[in-house]
C-alpha cells in the first residue's frame, strides 16, 4: 500500500506537549553544557628537540595550561629527552651555526668559530633573564609542581641506550607511542614541537 503524501495531514502539537518537549530539550542541553564545563581540559605535547631554544616552548605551554587547570602531558622523544635527562638537561645549548633565525648581528658563518655555541647560549640565557623569563630549570620545576606528566619515549630511550635513572625523578616510567596516543586521543589540544 502506497502512502499518499499529498493527502496526509500534519498535526500540530498541543501547547502543553510543545512546552514539555522544549523543557526536556532545554534541560538536556543545560545538563550537557554543565558536564562540559566540569570536564577538565587536556593538552598533549610531543617534544622532539633538546636544545635550549627548543626546550622553552613545550615547558612554557605545559606550565601555562597546567596553571589554568588543564591536564597536561609531554611526550619526550628523540633529542627532546635531553630536557628531562639529569646530566644533559643541565647543559642545553643553542648553536648559532645553521640557525638563521638567531638574533645575532653577525653573519651566520661566524657560528663555526670555536666558542660561539657557549657564547650564543650565554647570550640567550642572559637575554631571557633580562626580560624576566624563567629559566629551563624553573619551568621544569613549575611543570612538576603543577602535575604535568613527563613521559619519556621508550623506543628512543632504548635506541639511545638510556636507563630509567638517567632521567629526573619526576619523569614517569618510559612509555611507548601507543600509551601516549591513548593519552592524546582525548586531548583538546595536541602540539608537536
Amino acid at each position: 500500500m502506497a502512502l499518499d503524501v499529498e493527502s496526509t495531514t500534519t498535526t500540530a502539537l498541543t501547547p502543553e506537549l510543545d512546552a514539555a518537549i522544549r523543557e526536556r530539550v532545554d534541560s538536556y542541553l543545560a545538563e550537557q553544557k554543565a558536564k562540559e564545563k566540569k570536564r577538565q581540559k587536556k593538552m598533549a605535547i610531543i617534544s622532539t628537540k633538546g636544545t635550549l631554544d627548543w626546550a622553552y616552548p613545550p615547558l612554557i605551554l605545559a606550565s601555562s595550561a597546567a596553571a589554568m587547570g588543564w591536564e597536561v602531558g609531554i611526550f619526550f622523544t628523540f633529542y627532546g629527552l635531553n630536557i628531562i635527562h639529569k646530566k644533559k638537561g643541565r647543559h642545553l645549548s643553542v648553536a648559532p651555526l645553521g640557525n638563521p633565525a638567531m638574533p645575532m648581528p653577525v653573519p651566520n658563518i661566524v657560528g663555526a668559530i670555536p666558542g660561539m655555541t657557549p657564547m650564543a647560549t650565554t647570550m640567550m640565557k642572559k637575554m631571557f633573564k633580562g626580560k624576566g623569563v624563567a629559566g629551563i630549570d624553573e619551568l621544569l620545576q613549575s611543570c612538576i609542581d603543577l602535575g604535568v606528566r613527563l613521559m619519556p619515549c621508550q623506543m628512543t630511550v632504548d635506541v639511545f641506550g638510556y636507563k630509567a635513572d638517567d632521567f629526573i625523578p619526576a619523569a614517569e616510567t618510559a612509555c611507548g607511542a601507543a600509551a601516549f596516543i591513548r593519552f592524546a586521543s582525548t586531548a583538546d589540544i595536541s602540539l608537536f614541537i
